[in-house]
């Protein structure tokens, strides 16, 4: 279907979203020959940013659509409405091989779908106005089931913490007494150290008043001996006493 004869900007957007179809058939294929998991994963990435830029450009479409519905004549409005039905099948069952291939990969985040986290979660793709009743009931339902596994999910998530929590707690705990034992050995330690400093003085002390002694000792002595001396040298020296149990020399007479 040429839409060059309807609208020239129509057709542009539609040559783009035609080659991103095309780009995303043969990264499909090439999705399916890959076996490495991180490849794997590489690959849907990029395959998730072609169909957002999809996505935006069948938006883009829908916006100039309307923009020129009322310049166009009935049956082209239909060919475009049909043009614009079949290109939003078409990215629906590539966001349908991508939801596979996601879950197939084991590439599921905590609070996400079963897509992986896949930003074109199909409601999102489906444009209101393309959806009937039954595809809404069906779209709803899936929701509430995804929604149900993603809290099952965090239930896991919370108890695992909880788990994590509780034994950390217990190794805090642990530490803690650890470093009192420690604390009080360090208050042990110091105590002794105070008590031998205080025992060091104390023998100081003792050690000089034993020198002092000893000192006034060996002064009394050379006082001692510095005084039998003198007298005896100098017996007739009255300035000098006699010491006590010493008795002055006897007066001797020359023959």
């Amino acid at each position: 279907m040429d839409l060059t004869d309807i609208s020239e900007e129509l057709a542009h957007i539609e040559g783009q979203i035609c080659d991103i179809f095309r780009a995303l058939s043969n990264g499909f294929q090439k999705l399916e020959k890959i076996k490495d998991s991180n490849r794997r994963s590489r690959q849907l990435e990029e395959l998730t940013g072609k169909l957002r830029e999809c996505k935006r450009l069948i938006k883009e479409f829908e916006r100039v659509m309307k923009e020129e519905e009322i310049r166009n004549t009935h049956d082209a409005n239909k060919r475009l409405n049909e043009k614009k039905q079949s290109m939003i099948k078409e990215l629906n069952s590539y966001v349908a091989l991508k939801k596979q291939h996601a879950s197939e990969n084991k590439r599921l985040d905590l609070f996400d779908g079963p897509d992986g986290g896949d930003v074109f979660a199909e409601e999102n793709v489906l444009l209101a106005s393309s959806m009937t009743n039954q595809q809404l009931m069906d779209t709803g339902h899936r929701m509430m089931d995804e929604t149900d596994q993603a809290i099952e999910r965090s239930k896991k998530v919370v108890e695992e913490t909880v788990n994590v929590g509780a034994e950390t707690a217990a190794s805090l705990k642990a530490q803690t007494e650890q470093m009192s034992r420690i604390v009080n050995e360090l208050d042990s330690i110091h105590f002794s150290i105070k008590k031998a400093s205080q025992l060091v003085k104390e023998i100081g002390r003792q050690v000089a008043t034993d020198r002092c002694i000893m000192g006034m000792l060996f002064l009394i002595v050379i006082g001692v001996i510095t005084i039998i001396i003198v007298k005896l040298v100098h017996p007739n020296n009255k300035d000098i006493r006699d010491i006590p149990g010493l008795a002055p020399p006897a007066n001797r007479k020359l023959l």
